[in-house]
């Protein structure tokens, strides 16, 4: 009976969920229907059923069929990335090949060519879940490679991305971490360079929500409650515009919209300020429709409307209508006073723009026009992208960190001396410049000549800049020179060229060091290299020659006695794990403190200097080759960058309930100076609370002043009440702590 029972309940469990299987489905067919030619729905039909049939008994983590994920992933495509059939079919069968019998040439044979090599290339990607690291870099330049191929395969991963991170909650701790961290490192910058903004913001916001967890909820508490205010607020602002918009006959929208939460932490952080005084908390964005060729000039007029209503701040124009960033992204952007004295930032832009700006990639072929030969900025990065992987030398993590650091750069705009535009990444030197030009200019760059004017290698471009690069056939890139260029082309070709001249250089070393060792009569043998390593303290052997060749080490100086066992030198540096050790002896950090993995066995183990994480942080370990198990906060950037690298060292860690013990933390005041000030924070640092205080550094200029305490708390609680205290001192304005 009772099986009978459980028997049925599980069949109207299948069929609550087939139902909702459907009803994702036919909400995909919705979306998808406007652009759905001749065969198109019967094709998705089957690539439906085919991912059905292959992921029938699988689940995920929340217990929900598996399809479901598929379907999903198919969705975001359509809807918030805008791409077409092609890549509906790709979304849905993206996991088949992975989890079933299914080949690539089954795919090929019933869906065809392109889906075929979409699906390849994101089961070759699919290993960047893989733990380890190197492993993983050499899957994100795989990714890369199938993103000169087709653009798609990176857009279906971005959309797979998205919704795992969507469905984060259910994922164990340490793998929210990992997930979270390397969507952070990587998939919301890549998100940005293709013009997916909105995509790049809730990964971002997600990234949030799970790495410091009180932080995100703070601020969106924050902005909920003053939702209100702020929907009167865009009223009021834009009444007088839509009036006027309306007189001239514009056809538009206007949306105002709250930044995301993780750019409104970057401004509180960067700016050292609150939240209450975050300025451009929201952005009016006003969407125009109007043709094509009336685009620029409608932008304007529309510009020209705003400002006769509000006071523009002339330092936040941002022109990117008639100069587009890198990324396709078009938009007019000025900074305005309100009548209640706020600024309010204004985006310009028409549908087209806006599209672009929301879908990137994907909206661009969506409006290529028939005959239009022209590459836009975007297609011209991707050659690029191109160009960089087929040069690169670097092991697959330099690769990994360098492509990095060209993702969310903001653009320079130059000229050559024809007149011709160069876009290079911000903070791009004149040596940049000419490395872009051509490898061998880079090479033999000797310094510029920026508007006619002679400046050196390391020049920093500014927009509008006119260059011209000096060459000599004498010139050779030293190790200097990396410090001077920002762009990856250079970098690589840097290196290549300062590798290739070691080699030659440690040939030469070689030379000489054997006709020295002749000249001695002794012997060239190992166990002599090593002697003289050890007597010049040179950690190889190569280190040995290239020093000899370079003049650093004379070979005059290499003599008999070298060889003799006198000689043996013995280390005058403390090691680098007893320095720890005393720092740590001093810092009153022990094994008993923190709960390490699953078990709660003592373990060697140390706290980041990167981010001084105290009890009460939130905190994660990670397992170093030689220093045992390092302690970061989970909001550390370093930290980020590890849990996305080397997801397979991360261990769970989180301190336990003692508390007699000190900890050093950073403490950042800032207020108006007055006599005695000093001397009212240290009474209440030493008097109220038992703190000691390691140093105090005030600096004062016009009557503000601002000061970095270091003090020693026991955890975040004991931190905290001591904050509050000090910001009840006569005269201080904010207290915070600091990292560093």
């Amino acid at each position: 009976m009772g099986g009978a029972d459980f028997t049925q309940v599980a069949m109207i469990d299948r069929e609550a969920e087939r139902k909702e299987i459907l009803r994702h489905y036919r909400r995909l067919l919705r979306y998808a229907k406007p652009f759905l030619k001749d065969n198109d729905a019967k094709i998705i039909k089957k690539a439906f059923n085919t991912s059905l049939e292959a992921h029938k008994d699988m689940r995920r983590k929340s217990g929900e069929p598996y399809i479901l994920h598929p379907l999903a992933v198919a969705q975001i495509a359509v809807e918030e990335i805008g791409l077409g059939t092609t890549s509906i079919v790709a979304a849905l069968l993206h996991d088949v090949v992975e989890d079933t019998e299914l080949e690539i040439s089954d795919i090929e044979r019933e869906f065809g060519p392109s889906v075929a090599r979409i699906i390849e290339g994101l089961t070759k990607i699919s290993g960047v879940f893989d733990y380890g690291s190197s492993q993983q870099a050499e899957n994100f330049r795989k990714m890369l490679l199938t993103l000169s191929d087709d653009v798609r395969v990176i857009l279906i991963k971005l959309a797979d991305r998205l919704h795992n991170m969507r469905t984060l909650g259910s994922m164990p701790r340490h793998k929210q971490l990992k997930i979270a961290s390397e969507t952070m490192y990587l998939y919301a910058p890549l998100a940005h360079r293709l013009g997916l903004y909105a995509i790049k913001s809730e990964l971002e916001d997600l990234y949030l929500k799970y790495t410091d967890t009180d932080t995100y909820k703070d601020i969106s508490y924050k902005i909920r409650q003053t939702r209100s205010a702020r929907n009167k607020f865009i009223k009021d602002f834009t009444a007088p515009i839509e009036e006027e918009l309306r007189k001239y006959g514009f056809k538009f929208t206007i949306k105002g919209r709250p930044k995301s939460i993780y750019s409104i932490l970057k401004k509180i952080k960067k700016q050292n300020i609150t939240f209450e005084e975050v300025y451009d908390l929201f952005a009016i964005r006003i969407i125009l429709d109007v043709p094509p060729e009336n685009e620029k000039a409608a932008c304007w007029q529309v510009y020209s409307i705003v400002t006769d209503f509000y006071q523009p701040n002339p330092d936040r124009l941002r022109d990117w209508v008639n100069t587009p960033k890198s990324n396709g992204y078009e938009s007019l952007h000025t900074t305005v006073m309100s009548k209640p004295g706020q600024w309010v930032e204004v985006q310009i832009r028409t549908k087209r723009m806006d599209e672009i700006a929301e879908r990137g990639y994907a909206a661009h072929w969506k409006y290529k026009t028939e005959g239009t030969v022209s590459e836009s900025a975007l297609e011209l990065w991707i050659n690029k992208v191109r160009d960089m992987l087929e040069s690169n030398t670097a092991n697959a993590l330099e690769f990994m960190d360098e492509f990095r650091k060209n993702l969310f750069v903001e653009e320079v705009y130059v000229f050559t001396p024809k007149g011709e535009l160069i876009i290079l990444p911000d903070r791009a030197t004149a040596l940049d410049f000419a490395f872009d030009i051509h490898t061998q200019i880079g090479l033999q760059c000797l310094g510029a000549k920026v508007n006619q004017k002679l400046v050196p290698l390391s020049y920093r471009l500014h927009n509008g800049d006119q260059v011209e690069i000096l060459t000599s056939q004498k010139q050779k890139p030293n190790d200097e020179w990396l410090q001077y260029v920002v762009t990856s082309k250079a970098r690589s070709s840097i290196k290549d060229a300062l590798r290739e001249e070691r080699k030659n250089k440690v040939e030469e070393g070689k030379d000489l060091l054997r006709q020295r060792l002749a000249q001695l009569k002794v012997a060239d043998s190992q166990s002599n290299l090593n002697k003289l390593m050890a007597f010049f303290n040179v950690p190889n052997v190569q280190d040995l020659y290239y020093r000899i060749a370079t003049g650093h080490l004379d070979v005059k100086d290499i003599k008999e006695i070298v060889f003799s066992s006198a000689a043996e030198k013995s280390p005058s540096i403390l090691e680098p794990k007893t320095f720890d050790k005393e720092v740590q002896k001093i810092r009153g950090v022990n094994s008993d403190m923190l709960v390490i993995g699953e078990k709660t066995s003592n373990i060697d183990y140390h706290v980041a200097e990167c981010c001084n994480p105290i009890p009460g942080d939130d905190v994660f370990g990670f397992e170093t080759e030689d220093e045992g198990i390092v302690i970061h906060r989970t909001n550390c950037p370093k930290g980020m960058e590890l849990m996305s690298n080397y997801g397979n060292r991360i261990v769970k860690a989180k301190w336990t309930e003692q508390k007699e013990l000190a900890f050093l933390a950073g403490i950042r005041i800032k207020g108006t100076d007055r006599f005695g000030l000093v001397n009212d924070l240290t009474k209440v640092i030493s008097n109220s609370l038992k703190v000691n205080m390691r140093s105090i550094t005030i600096d004062s200029d016009d009557g503000i002043f601002e000061g970095k305490i270091m003090v020693f708390v026991n955890d975040t609680g004991h931190l905290d009440r001591l904050i509050q205290r000090m910001s009840k001192v006569n005269g201080v304005l904010t207290v915070e702590r600091f990292d560093k």
